[in-house]
């Protein structure tokens, strides 16, 4: 008890040994720190869920972009666990509270389970882009019903450099539709939230690589040596 001051001062108090950790007089100024640990809690049940059904891998894997990473994140093995699919929905839907938005559209392909499971969840319609106009029927890029002038929020499961994103605002915009905000599960912290900032699209995300990689450190699930060699890339 004493010293609690940030969320991340339980944690750090547990993990030293500890058995309860407490805090009062930070309650008058910070009355939030108890949610905010229950958020960082969360987040770290997500990581480790997503570390076990294989989403994080470690090797060697060649990115969109071309480069070369010894990390990836296949997040596409989300759709088979549905019960991640909603701590997901649920964690990204707590991006929106200072967002406004009159309906969402997910990133093909991955990040369409996001954007269906958090539009049923909380009642948030939704539009999705095709990745090419059918050459019959209606032809639309854009499916789903809107009108011009409208907020789209466009959902993401990992940013690297951003083009993914881009590419989905695009057609959004040409439909009419006003494009200012995007949520993700991941940062990748290689330069595409910077790059979309630029062109008027901010970015707000559930952690970040190295909060992945200190979760993964801190739990035991990779080693020191991994940890520096992923930090190391990153930093390049």
């Amino acid at each position: 008890m004493g010293g609690v001051s940030e969320p991340k001062h339980f944690n750090e108090f547990l993990q030293a040994g500890a058995y309860i950790t407490m805090t009062a007089t930070t309650m008058m100024w910070y009355p939030q720190i108890a949610s905010e640990y229950k958020k960082e809690v969360q987040k770290t049940n997500l990581i480790l869920d997503l570390f076990a059904i294989g989403a994080v891998k470690f090797g060697e894997f060649t990115l969109k972009n071309g480069t070369l990473s010894p990390i990836y994140i296949d997040l596409r093995v989300t759709v088979s666990y549905p019960k991640i699919l909603i701590k997901i929905a649920e964690t990204l839907h707590e991006l929106t509270t200072n967002t406004i938005f009159d309906l969402i559209c997910g990133v093909p392909y991955t990040a369409l389970p996001f954007a269906t499971t958090l539009s049923i969840k909380y009642n948030v319609p939704m539009v999705i882009r095709r990745k090419e106009a059918k050459d019959y029927g209606t032809k639309k890029i854009i499916e789903g019903v809107f009108e011009i002038g409208q907020k789209c929020l466009i959902i993401e499961d990992l940013i690297t450099s951003g083009s993914s994103i881009l590419e989905t605002a695009k057609p959004l915009k040409n439909e009419g539709l006003l494009v200012t905000d995007a949520i993700v599960l991941l940062d990748r912290q290689q330069g595409g939230k910077e790059n979309l900032q630029k062109v008027g699209i901010k970015v707000n995300s559930i952690f970040k690589i190295d909060e992945l990689l200190k979760i993964l450190l801190a739990q035991n699930k990779i080693s020191q040596q991994k940890f520096d060699e992923i930090k190391n890339y990153l930093q390049q």
